[in-house]
């Protein structure tokens, strides 16, 4: 069987296991998990931030995130399409009170600044204070799409100017760095605060970091806790991030090469509509109008051919190449689909 369903499948190398099983530990809780308090200097040092939080996934580090920025009743801004408001249960609704501010999402990935600039309300009792603007890069729904640095700065220039500060949601930003050929801090030094996985692409078995200001990471700790994020001998999940850090990031290239060979193969095929352009990272994003000749959706019928891949609604599927995932597998991925596609009829 070949996964392509997520980047989330990946096992952990060898080196990881064995970090794991040597790992220095002790009560994180308490601040004496030797391990953690290394890999949260590591991450801090890493994104240019002062500090940094170790929680158990993304949607964790988003939430602890929005909690630590805003007081409730405040609008969140960010993009209709974005992983925070498709795929995180509402929980910075339903915890903190806060509201989300949708604009559209573009085509790859970016707010537009004008629309920012309108959801910034004014004064008024009748409005809901703006209190954060959130981006993501690189961007899942979009198709791994990466946010620019000019991007990024204007972005940052208009958030001062109305006095908003500004999240990432850079679960993959490692990636968005490793296809613009970039430090990862030039992609984070516009923000107040970041959250990035290291359990995708990095291939470690758990765990998100949170980076920004001492403050800021003082509230996120606070939140941290009461959504039940503290963990106690959290060292064996920071062993394995901290070697994700030191020796998984050049490597994400490769998952970049796969994914394009993966999009070129499938843009090859009658009836699948695939925009190459966004296809930057590690994420190929393509439609199919029809179901496949047997009546099943094509995810099923590939699945059943041996290629698990995501269906994401809308006749939109999603293709994700990670370590563990070589050219090879993609050739015979390839194969697979071309001998069993067989669209229905129009």
């Amino acid at each position: 069987m070949i996964d392509l369903r997520s980047d989330t499948v990946t096992l952990p190398s060898q080196a990881m296991r064995d970090a794991i099983a040597q790992a220095e530990l002790g009560d994180d809780v308490m601040g004496e998990d030797p391990t953690v308090n290394r890999l949260e200097e590591l991450a801090a040092e890493k994104m240019g931030k002062e500090a940094a939080l170790l929680v158990t996934s993304g949607t964790m580090g988003n939430l602890v995130s929005l909690l630590s920025h805003c007081t409730r009743g405040q609008d969140v801004i960010l993009g209709d399409q974005c992983h925070i408001f498709k795929y995180e249960a509402g929980g910075a609704s339903a915890l903190g009170g806060l509201a989300f501010h949708t604009v559209p999402t573009g085509r790859f990935g970016e707010l537009a600044l004008p629309d920012i600039e309108r959801a910034i309300y004014p004064a008024d009792v009748h409005y809901a204070p703006p209190g954060l603007i959130c981006l993501e890069n690189s961007h899942n729904r979009c198709g791994g799409t990466v946010l620019p640095v000019d991007y990024l700065r204007s972005v940052r220039k208009l958030a001062d100017t109305a006095g908003v500060p500004v999240h990432l949601d850079g679960s993959r930003i490692f990636n968005a760095a490793v296809a613009l050929g970039c430090d990862v801090r030039t992609l984070t030094q516009d923000v107040d605060s970041v959250q990035f996985c290291l359990s995708k692409g990095l291939s470690a078995p758990v765990g998100s970091l949170v980076c920004g200001s001492r403050e800021f990471i003082r509230r996120a700790h606070r939140y941290r806790k009461m959504v039940g994020g503290g963990m106690r001998q959290a060292g064996i999940i920071a062993a394995a991030g901290i070697v994700a850090l030191d020796a998984m990031v050049e490597r994400l290239a490769e998952d970049h090469q796969t994914a394009r060979r993966l999009a070129e193969g499938l843009a090859e095929l009658p009836g699948v509509h695939i925009d190459l352009e966004t296809v930057q990272t590690n994420l190929v994003i393509f439609s199919v109008p029809t179901l496949h000749a047997n009546g099943g959706s094509f995810a099923e019928v590939l699945g059943q051919a041996g290629v698990k891949i995501g269906d994401i609604g809308g006749e939109r599927f999603r293709a994700v190449t990670h370590y563990g995932v070589s050219p090879e597998d993609i050739d015979e991925a390839l194969q697979i689909i071309r001998q069993t596609w067989q669209p229905a009829a129009a």
